[in-house]
């Protein structure tokens, strides 16, 4: 940003902020952190605006490690955030105080919205001298499952995944990014938030998603690359009277975060003309690990590692399994994660012998080196001695034309270990008929496979970044068991 000072780099639905309007924020917010907080962390938590990157840029020029806070969290997993990260304070506004209910007494609340504006900030050196292995940002996982674990990224696992998108993108200064999701998202942060700043691009923010609003932003700022989750996609695609070639100016449409749904990708085709492309990767990987680029497009596949990026699909025993095998897959590179904060042995248990991050994704790849995730391993169910993955039962149900979205989930059966659980939201002014759905189910898969009981929903429960929260279909299905 300090060598396209007068270009605009970021545009909020507030303002646009040129490069001297977040160097200036910078610098401003880097004294009030200063004055106000003595901890080597601390927290941000703003809605996704120019206001972040501003914000991360005044923390680092402090020498201080950033914590972004998942301000759609529970409170209690705010309140863990704050205490494992041992913030003082936090960067933030009066509307996310007010969101969250206020934060935990030792966190005092630095608010962007009250810092006087009466003069010109003093500028200062942009960042002090850092090592690769400097941790610069702790990302709390969104917590699926237990509490939130902080992962540890340096400077290098984000400069490295920066740099290998780059590459493997084509991205330049000519480029512009639309995106919605939040920036304490790992893909928010480092491709949505920090790629184009270092490029000197643009980025097209909106705090909120909306489909008409993603639509407008589309058609004023005719973006190169929009990153979504494959729901709201499918929202976008829902609009009836949607410009055709709202999208038309789209070198990528990526979606992540979860399994993109072929019926998903197939009306966005129809209604926009652009075919959506996967893209796989983790917190733990700084994130993007893998990306199909238009060009080398394989329905279902995740695409090719990026540069400097290592897979490998694993057996349980840890063997490399032949080539179109299902494992676990594997990953090594310069983006891999430090470890896990104040977590050692869960740190240790995240990688193997020879170094690899252990995902806990079953995945398999073709020929040509494309990765195809077929689930996860903690999902797998064991249904009369098969294994059989939640996905590839989600598939054929969301290929029917009464489902908006499913989910499956195991139950535990006593004459077959465990058997499938279906979940569905319908489409809208789609009448339930479970006979019809596993019916469906019967005819394009292996009795085994098809659900014992199809259940419909009205919303499935999703985290922030779009994952369905198994466990609260869990207990649902707790809720409603008879007990002996």
């Amino acid at each position: 940003m300090w060598r396209h000072p007068r270009s605009v780099l970021v545009v909020d639905d507030q303002r646009e902020w040129r490069g001297i309007d977040l160097l200036a924020a910078s610098w401003m917010f880097a004294s009030a952190v200063k004055a106000q907080s003595k901890a080597p962390r601390v927290g941000i938590m703003l809605p996704t605006c120019g206001l972040f990157p501003a914000a991360l840029l005044a923390l680092w020029q402090q020498g201080r490690v950033a914590v972004p806070i998942n301000y759609l969290a529970s409170k209690s997993d705010i309140n863990h955030i704050c205490a494992d990260a041992k913030l003082d304070a936090c960067i933030t506004i009066g509307a996310m105080m007010e969101l969250v209910g206020g934060l935990p007494e030792h966190v005092h609340p630095i608010r962007l919205d009250q810092i006087p504006r009466t003069r010109f900030p003093l500028p200062r050196l942009l960042i002090p001298s850092r090592k690769d292995d400097d941790l610069a940002v702790l990302l709390y996982t969104s917590g699926t499952s237990g509490k939130p674990k902080g992962v540890m990224l340096t400077v290098g696992n984000i400069a490295s995944n920066i740099q290998q998108v780059t590459d493997w993108a084509t991205f330049t200064h000519k480029d512009t990014m639309l995106g919605v999701l939040p920036q304490f998202h790992s893909f928010g942060l480092t491709i949505l938030t920090l790629l184009p700043l270092v490029l000197g691009g643009k980025s097209v923010f909106t705090a909120r998603f909306s489909p008409r609003k993603l639509l407008d932003l589309a058609v004023r700022h005719r973006p190169t690359a929009f990153i979504a989750i494959p729901s709201m996609y499918n929202a976008l695609a829902a609009v009836r009277d949607a410009p055709k070639d709202a999208f038309s100016s789209l070198r990528y449409a990526v979606s992540g975060a979860e399994p993109l749904p072929a019926s998903v990708t197939d009306s966005f085709f129809s209604k926009f003309g652009v075919r959506i492309s996967e893209g796989y990767g983790l917190t733990e990987t700084s994130p993007v690990a893998n990306w199909c680029r238009p060009q080398e497009y394989r329905r279902g596949s995740v695409g090719q590692p990026v540069t400097g990026v290592d897979e490998r699909i694993v057996s349980a025993d840890g063997a490399v399994v032949a080539q179109g095998e299902c494992g676990e897959i594997r990953i090594k590179g310069p983006n891999v994660m430090r470890g896990y904060y104040q977590l050692p042995e869960e740190t240790a248990k995240a990688f193997d012998a020879d170094g690899y991050f252990r995902t806990g994704d079953i995945g398999r790849f073709d020929s040509d080196g494309h990765l195809f995730i077929t689930g996860r391993l903690k999902e797998m169910l064991i249904v009369a001695g098969e294994n059989v993955f939640p996905r590839e039962i989600e598939e054929v149900l969301d290929a029917h034309e009464s489902v908006h979205a499913s989910a499956v989930i195991g139950m535990n059966d006593a004459s077959r270990g465990e058997v499938p659980i279906a979940f569905v939201e319908m489409a809208e002014g789609a009448v339930f008929n479970e006979s019809a759905l596993r019916s469906w189910c019967r005819d394009k898969m292996p009795l085994f496979k098809v659900p014992r009981e199809i259940r419909v929903i009205p919303t499935l429960p999703r985290n922030p970044t779009g994952k369905i929260q198994r466990r609260a279909l869990h207990a649902l299905v707790a809720a409603s068991t008879p007990t002996s």
